[in-house]
């Protein structure tokens, strides 16, 4: 790519970026609607961090691999990311509105693989975007901008659920309407989105000297593998430290979103998705409306952070984002009241913002231009990572120690968040500078 980058307006800015509310939406949906799915289709608690393997195994399969061949993908008409985009949204679109169809937990648990591996296929891309389309000073707002349109896609997400729960009655099957009415409206916003941002956004072409290398190490079907090899053996120290945040981070993430809708459930209605199934809907919309305000939380304040960040530090600013986040969780299962929910959670959705944009901001500088791809397919294997390892042990650590108790796990959870903050603590990061250049090679290492 060019190596000096026009700058781009605000509205330009967030054009580029709508395409990831509908990602993000699905995602939304991930988070406050699939498991409740199970609970409908009879999963027992430790059985709902097995059926979550898929979005962590898709993540870690599919995303470095689409970062290394987008990297080396150009096409004068679709470009570089834009073709990831458009086929990860299709899929998405699909998978939305099959899902609520699902008659058993296998049907369920295959489509979630589907839907996650559309997801996957767009998400990585749209990170690389960033900083292929944004000189260094304005990354900071491209990147919190995408925590502006998460906030946002997981709020109507979260929303839609509560509302259609209060005014779509009955079921089909174990399922019920109101459900299908969110996965419906998910779907036409995942590829309606990414369509915009499309049809708004060019992507820079590569100088011919650019695409004589990207020619020359396009190599076999092997190369993908090869380039994610060589990428992690050389990757910056600030990197490897994120890793250890990520571990703690996206582990206690995991717990939450498999356990809200049960601890509330339990804190607010006393019961269970094997107690009282109207009460226990009842909660399920409550979730939605709480996961829905954190997520507006969220984009009210994603911009705000970018401003922290370049005035103090996103290191800082993540520190102290995961501090109120991790003590709102061990909080959270002890209220009672269902409106107080929403304090705790406010804390939450800052921190998630800042989980969704700061840390690129803290390792961006230390990533060659030429393998932005790559290594944001890495920064997500050490999402998905944590992930896995919890999908594979909490349904353990839940049955043997936890008592299989929704709010032990969320406390649990909380314990993990505050685990990352003291992590984040011991990286080094400095301060985003005006004008600040990318590297044209990756430094620390």
């Amino acid at each position: 790519m060019n190596s000096i980058k026009p700058r781009l307006t605000f509205s330009q800015i967030i054009n580029m970026n709508v395409g990831f509310f509908g990602i993000q939406y699905s995602f939304g949906l991930q988070q406050s609607a699939i498991n409740p799915i199970y609970d409908f289709l009879g999963a027992s608690p430790d059985e709902i961090p097995l059926l979550n393997l898929a979005g962590p195994m898709t993540g870690l399969l599919i995303q470095p691999i689409i970062g290394a061949m987008s990297d080396k993908t150009w096409h004068p008409r679709w470009g570089r990311r834009k073709p990831y985009f458009l086929v990860g949204a299709l899929l998405c679109s699909i998978a939305l509105f099959i899902y609520p169809f699902s008659s058993s937990l296998w049907m369920a648990a295959g489509l979630l693989w589907i839907l996650d591996a559309g997801n996957n296929t767009a998400m990585e891309p749209y990170r690389a975007f960033i900083a292929d389309k944004l000189p260094a000073d304005q990354q900071a707002t491209g990147f919190l901008s995408q925590s502006f349109f998460t906030g946002l896609g997981i709020t109507l997400a979260n929303i839609s659920l509560f509302i259609f729960q209060k005014f779509i009655p009955g079921e089909h099957g174990s399922i019920p309407y109101w459900v299908f009415g969110s996965f419906f409206l998910g779907s036409v916003c995942s590829i309606g989105s990414v369509l915009w941002s499309m049809s708004k956004t060019p992507e820079i072409p590569p100088s011919p000297a650019e695409l004589i290398i990207m020619q020359q190490h396009k190599g076999g079907i092997f190369a993908p593998f090869i380039e994610i090899f060589e990428a992690i053996k050389d990757m910056p120290k600030v990197m490897w430290q994120l890793s250890l945040v990520y571990l703690f981070q996206w582990y206690a993430l995991f717990c939450y979103w498999q356990n809200a809708s049960k601890s509330i459930a339990q804190s607010v209605w006393h019961t269970s998705p094997m107690g009282n199934k109207q009460l226990y809907e009842e909660a399920v919309g409550w979730t939605g409306l709480v996961n829905g305000w954190y997520n507006i939380a969220t984009f009210l304040s994603a911009f705000a952070l970018v401003g922290l960040a370049k005035k103090y530090s996103p290191k800082l600013v993540h520190v102290i984002c995961l501090l109120i986040a991790g003590i709102g969780l061990i909080i959270f299962p002890h209220i009672e009241n269902k409106y107080l929910l929403f304090a705790p959670m406010t804390g939450f959705g800052v921190a998630w913002a800042s989980m969704m944009g700061i840390p690129y901001l803290m390792v961006i500088s230390e990533i060659p231009k030429e393998r932005y791809g790559v290594y944001m397919g890495i920064i997500n294997m050490m999402i998905v990572i944590p992930m896995i390892i919890q999908n594979l042990t909490f349904g353990y650590i839940l049955e043997h120690f936890l008592d299989n108790d929704a709010g032990k796990a969320i406390t649990f959870a909380g314990i993990f968040l505050l685990i990352a903050c003291g992590a984040t603590m011991l990286m080094k990061s400095g301060k985003i500078e005006e004008g600040m250049e990318i590297p044209t090679s990756g430094g620390g290492h």
